[in-house]
């Protein structure tokens, strides 16, 4: 693990030389992964209990591990790591940090509350002190990174499962999450999809929209960006989503994709402009 971060830590410097516009968000990201390295170590209570009598029927009907809406997770651990997070933030003096730090300090804010609400999509349970909307970004960035020690541990795990599972499924087999990037790997070009929430990777058929398996050749397209041919934006014409995907192969180069998703930003806002979600 000490060398993956290592190796992580050389490629975004070297992102930062090529990339200065991105020099702020990567210092930012570097701390996040130290951090993260620290809080995986010390980790020792499981986020989630897996009966592994019905691992197979679960993946085999499409239900990814953990269920973070009506299941019994123990959030401990990441509610810790999520403190020491906003800690980060407020030192960099990242929107509210400070202020969402004192909220659930005095019981304001409930953080199993947010979780599942991150993953229901509402951010903010029902009956929950309203939040701005320039808080809504940072609070979900933060709540998911604050369960990705845990969760990289359960997907590391279940990833042989997993894999014999076939699991062909648009969203993260360990916890449901979408993708919000994808690499090509191999000669034959396989698609593998990327869970930022948790780590894991999943291969995924090329031609077919991970959000509304939609596999009409027609209604699907790519878009690249001149002199940056190993990105490109992977768009789907019946839902209107895009997905990002790295093709490393011709340089050789196994991708973080951690920080690819942060390098290549301008892809996202480029895919907005042109009206995918």
């Amino acid at each position: 693990m000490a060398q993956r971060l290592n190796d992580s830590l050389k490629t975004i410097e070297r992102y930062k030389h090529t990339s200065p516009h991105y020099e702020e968000l990567l210092d930012i990201l570097g701390d996040i992964l130290i951090l993260r390295e620290e809080y995986r170590r010390k980790a020792h209570k499981d986020i989630y209990s897996v009966e592994e009598s019905l691992l197979k029927k679960k993946l085999g009907s499409g239900m990814p591990l953990v269920d973070f809406v009506d299941g019994d997770i123990n959030l401990d651990e990441p509610q810790e790591y999520f403190m020491s997070l906003l800690e980060l933030a407020a030192k960099r003096l990242l929107g509210e940090a400070g202020r969402i730090r004192r909220d659930l300090e005095e019981g304001n804010i409930d953080f199993y509350a947010m979780v599942r609400a991150s993953f229901d999509g509402s951010l903010i349970d029902e009956g929950e002190e309203e939040v701005e909307e320039d808080m809504f970004d940072l609070l979900g960035f933060l709540v998911e990174e604050s369960l990705r020690p845990s969760l990289e541990i359960l997907a590391e795990k279940y990833g042989e499962a997993v894999k014999s599972s076939g699991w062909n499924e648009g969203y993260c087999p360990v916890c449901g999450r979408e993708p919000k990037i994808s690499q090509l790997k191999n000669e034959e070009g396989e698609k593998y999809l990327f869970c930022g929430q948790c780590g894991i990777e999943w291969r995924y058929p090329r031609l077919k929209c991970p959000f509304c398996e939609n596999d009409d050749q027609q209604t699907l397209a790519f878009f690249t960006v001149e002199d940056e041919e190993q990105y490109r934006v992977d768009v789907c014409n019946v839902c209107n989503r895009y997905i990002k995907t790295i093709d490393f192969r011709k340089i050789n180069e196994t991708p973080n994709m951690d920080v690819e998703d942060i390098a290549t930003l301008h892809l996202d806002i480029l895919a907005n402009d042109e009206g995918y979600d």
